[in-house]
């Protein structure tokens, strides 16, 4: 007779074996792909999803679920064969399709690609840091949100990653991040298999990762045997039984990548290629899976199936949300606007909200000032807003009264302090907006977007409304000199697709800028903001409004005989030099481009009516010149090399920044003999 826990042993040997194969003949079939870790992290796959993992298949969106991050993202074939076992809408030809273009299981998981996929993971180590965003948001929205006898948020967030994840720098900014806001509802599975694409890691990594993670203020279990499901299962209890403020957790499992496969396992090559027919075969014999490619017996797709007990938990939350309702209905209300349908307040409007008092709009003021102005008017009205900055907040001025500091022992605040930590900062960004419920922002200076690159390019990827507050826009910044001063910076920002990048020339922009950012479509915006003061410049009413088009007329001179085209600090400029060129009888448009990502995106007629026909256009920006290649410019003032280190109107003066050298630049192109540049 068969006992109780043999029978259970036998049932998850036979649903870890659906899982090797389903990873073995997609990646095969594919003849492209990573079939080793799948196969390593079967039986963890087992535990978590087969037996703790809280989702409802019907539903991979509703608000309560548990959070599974695959952070190494190249097994993605071990996400798409549980997402299709436990019967999301992921069919057995999905499975097929893996890697073929326009398909829903593409090389590495991408959100709103394929269902229950919760973030884009790929670029080792951003799925971990992802997963500390969604850790805090669940801990946040619960100390807002939960009342006694109403927990209403209570779910948790799950990883895997391997060696790769754990090597990345990023991974020592999120995991200290996590230790610090005891962020008890994160659990990471890590396999520890020794080995990465170039061969057993233990040449070039060598780290003590319990002891890592201890110091970093985890609990560690294990390392437990990663094929063994019932320690598994006995060690995912232990990990269910944390509370939110308790610890986050790390499980070490010792696993054998391309475990299964009798002369790939526990070596490199099984890693990023398929295993081959012949491998194949052999590792299906060993594992006891007599059954052809994508062949799934009925008992194993009754074992693996979570719609049952997924649709059990959701409809308990919804009760408990209705009691919830009840008993709170405000709170009820605003959770549904901010966690469920992802809505502005009543009444808001992001461009009112955001505009400059008629005090304040015609005052000098550096638009990193100006920033913090335009949070302390939005941050009442919009309380999904957290921010915060990478231990830059007196220079980002990201701080508005009454946000309160988010930190070590208060949850509760709307302030993040990320510490000197740009790539973590913006990756754990990633995570809240993911989770839902927040617009995050965060701040650093321009020069250091380099190391927060990477996450601002997968927020982009991911369609997600974070902001990036990026001061000391230029050299402008003065005597930190040319390691701080970005000068590349702002034309490398606007090659990422999908990104939204401002550099506004005064409070009006800079409001300008905050609106776009919180209307629309989901997108991040990258706000480059001065050290320096700017001058307020003068508008009606029609060009108010066209700020929003991210280019315009700003000022316009009957027969002008030229178009100067400026951002930011240089707006000033061109409006200064206009003025010298009236009075030597050089009549010359100024146009601002606070935005050129938006302003590209505008219809054609618009883009020409700013620009105009047939006039040679000077481009000025305190940056590369090859910014403004695509604007047909006749000349361009810029710096085309790093800074240096002096007082800001000394270093435009030494580059050429100047009212003289402009209008000196302007006289040169109308003196050719030929029109240049300005053609359509």
């Amino acid at each position: 007779m068969t006992t109780p826990d043999l029978a259970l042993a036998d049932e998850a040997r036979e649903m870890s074996a659906a899982l090797r194969a389903l990873a073995m003949d997609s990646v095969q079939r594919a003849r492209s792909g990573h079939p080793g870790a799948p196969m390593g992290m079967a039986e963890m796959a087992t535990a978590l999803w087969g037996r703790h993992l809280k989702i409802d298949p019907a539903d991979p969106r509703w608000p309560d679920r548990d959070r599974f991050v695959l952070s190494n993202g190249h097994a993605s074939m071990l996400l798409y064969a549980l997402l299709h076992l436990s019967g999301h809408d992921l069919s057995i030809e999905d499975l097929k399709a893996f890697r073929q273009l326009g398909s829903r299981t593409p090389g590495h998981p991408e959100v709103g690609v394929t269902p229950g996929v919760e973030t884009s993971t790929g670029p080792l180590g951003q799925g971990l840091a992802n997963a500390v965003g969604l850790a805090l948001a669940e801990k946040r929205l619960a100390a807002e949100f939960n009342r006694d006898g109403h927990a209403v948020v209570d779910h948790r967030t799950w990883v895997f990653a391997g060696d790769g994840c754990l090597m990345e720098g990023l991974s020592q900014e999120a995991i200290s991040l996590a230790g610090v806001w005891r962020l008890g509802h994160l659990a990471l599975l890590y396999d520890d298999n020794g080995i990465s694409i170039d061969g057993p890691v233990a040449g070039w990594f060598g780290d003590d990762t319990a002891a890592r993670f201890r110091a970093c203020g985890w609990s560690v279990i294990g390392p437990i045997d990663g094929h063994d499901v019932a320690a598994l299962d006995a060690a995912l209890r232990q990990v269910r039984a944390t509370g939110r403020d308790e610890a986050p957790t790390l499980v070490i499992c010792r696993t054998r990548i391309g475990q299964g496969s009798p002369n790939r396992a526990g070596t490199a090559k099984a890693h990023g290629e398929p295993l081959g027919d012949e491998e194949i075969a052999l590792t299906r014999a060993a594992i006891g899976w007599p059954h052809p490619p994508f062949e799934i017996p009925d008992r194993v797709r009754a074992a693996w199936d979570r719609r049952e007990v997924g649709a059990a938990a959701h409809r308990d939350w919804r009760l408990r949300f209705e009691a919830y309702r009840s008993a709170c209905p405000e709170a009820a209300a605003e959770f549904e606007r901010r966690v469920m349908r992802d809505e502005r307040p009543a009444g808001f409007d992001a461009r009112t909200a955001a505009a400059p008092s008629a005090a304040t709009a015609s005052s000098a003021v550096a638009t990193r000032k100006a920033s913090q102005q335009v949070l302390a008017r939005l941050g009442p009205a919009l309380p999904e807003l957290i921010g915060g900055s990478a231990d830059l907040t007196g220079s980002n001025l990201t701080d508005f009264p009454g946000c309160g500091a988010l930190l070590a022992g208060r949850i509760d605040g709307r302030h993040v302090h990320y510490g000197v930590r740009e790539f973590g900062m913006a990756a754990v960004m990633n995570g809240l907006a993911l989770h839902g419920g927040f617009i995050p922002y965060g701040g650093t200076f321009l020069v250091f977007s380099d190391y927060s690159r990477n996450a601002i390019r997968m927020a982009a990827l991911m369609r997600l409304r974070v902001v990036h507050v990026l001061t000391h826009d230029s050299i402008g910044l003065g005597e930190d000199g040319p390691t701080h001063q970005p000068v590349e910076h702002a034309a490398s920002l606007r090659l990422i697709p999908g990104l939204e990048v401002w550099r506004p020339c005064d409070e009006a922009e800079t409001a300008a800028a905050w609106s776009a950012a919180l209307s629309g479509p989901p997108r991040p915006s990258a706000l480059l903001l001065s050290r320096q003061n700017l001058p307020a410049q003068p508008r009606d009413a029609q060009q108010q409004a066209a700020i929003a088009r991210g280019g315009y007329v700003l000022s316009d001179r009957p027969a002008a005989r030229a178009v100067l085209l400026a951002t930011g600090s240089e707006v000033d400029l061109a409006m200064r030099a206009q003025q010298r060129l009236d009075a030597l009888g050089c009549p010359v448009r100024v146009v601002s481009l606070p935005s050129m990502t938006l302003f590209e995106r505008q219809d054609p007629a618009w883009r020409d009516a700013v620009l105009g026909r047939g006039l040679p256009r000077i481009g000025i920006e305190a940056g590369v010149r090859a910014a403004w290649g695509g604007y047909g410019c006749a000349a361009v003032l810029g710096v085309d090399t790093f800074g240096e280190s002096g007082p800001a109107a000394a270093l435009f003066e030494h580059f050429g920044l100047t009212v003289e050298a402009l209008v000196d630049q302007v006289q040169r192109v109308l003196a050719r003999p030929e029109p240049a540049g300005g053609a359509a």
